[in-house]
């Protein structure tokens, strides 16, 4: 079922969270676990990331350089299809610009629409460690808006190749990110609303944002975005601290601002253990303010890690 006939459904906040693909060479099992911790509470979807393949240059002795792959994780689309099979879950696979051409990714999608998922979260993806800038593939696409483009053209039977013969239409609910503080490579809030409002009229069906901290900032995103004329369900993400030194991490990984009151919370902690327990308890709070609010779901990025996010759905669910 869709995202979207899932929030359409409900008469409260549903639950639901991302996973992590496991490294190669680690069995399903790892990320089984996890899952199962979590399903007393019902999730009506679990989202599976995807992240480029890691690069290092190893300095030969004749003075040339060695690319090598140093990180990979196992296939989104056969993780998303061993979840969806395994636990009768919808899941919601990622796709990202970075590192596929548009045929991969319409090959991607032929598989996905072959499995029977539905839903999908189109990102642009970050640039790799070794690059500053992101740069697309060669034939691939250049920004999320080109990926809702793509899937439409689908969900329409329009494939690359417009003479291809027996072509069906897909059927995929189209999710796409917001920044309540706006994308780090947005020149300022307004063009960053605008460039989001062009994925929606291009065809994407919800928005999930990025992990903010002050719920003040999500209600102003949702005001400014309803102004503009987008009015598709906007999922808040969330994300609780772990360990003191996300102080500093967070805001310089995702472009973001820790409110006054967290801050000196985490100061005033003595080691990770204290960090990782005020984490939950702020993502509570946070959480019973949201739902009292009224969002469509919570939606909670793990990392990795389930035992904060059990404890956390636990008291609000």
């Amino acid at each position: 079922m869709k995202v979207t006939d899932y929030i359409q459904k409900a008469d409260k906040t549903l639950f639901s969270f991302e996973l992590l693909p496991p490294l190669k060479g680690e069995h399903f099992e790892h990320i089984e676990e996890k899952i199962n911790r979590l399903l007393e509470f019902n999730p009506s979807y679990i989202n599976v990331t995807y992240h480029q393949q890691e690069i290092e240059y190893e300095n030969l002795k004749n003075g040339l350089l060695r690319k090598r792959t140093v990180r990979k994780r196992p296939g989104t689309v056969g993780i998303s299809a061993a979840i969806q099979y395994k636990t009768d879950i919808d899941v919601v696979p990622h796709l990202i610009c970075g590192g596929f051409s548009k045929e991969d990714t319409e090959n991607a999608l032929i598989d996905l629409h072959f499995l029977g998922i539905d839903n999908l979260l189109l990102l642009r993806g970050d640039p790799p460690a070794t690059q500053k800038f992101f740069k697309a593939e060669p034939e691939g696409n250049n920004y999320a808006i080109d990926l809702v483009k793509q899937v439409t053209n689908m969900n329409k039977g329009i494939y690359l190749d417009e003479k291809l013969a027996n072509s069906h239409p897909s059927n995929f609910c189209i999710g796409v990110a917001g920044y309540p503080e706006k994308h780090a490579e947005a020149p300022n809030q307004n063009s960053d609303l605008k460039y989001l409002k062009e994925k929606v009229d291009a065809g994407a069906d919800y928005i999930v944002t990025q992990m903010f901290f002050d719920n003040k900032k999500y209600f102003r995103f949702v005001e400014d975005c309803r102004d503009l004329g987008i009015d598709v369900p906007i999922i808040p993400g969330l994300k609780p601290i772990t360990t003191k030194n996300q102080l500093l991490t967070l805001p310089q990984t995702f472009h973001i601002d820790l409110p006054d009151e967290l801050v000196g919370e985490i100061v005033k902690c003595k080691n990770n253990e204290q960090a990782y327990d005020l984490g939950i308890k702020w993502a509570i709070a946070q959480s019973k303010e949201l739902i009292d609010f009224g969002v469509p779901a919570l939606h909670f990025y793990t990392m990795g890690k389930s035992d904060n996010i059990y404890n956390i759905a636990r008291a609000v669910f």
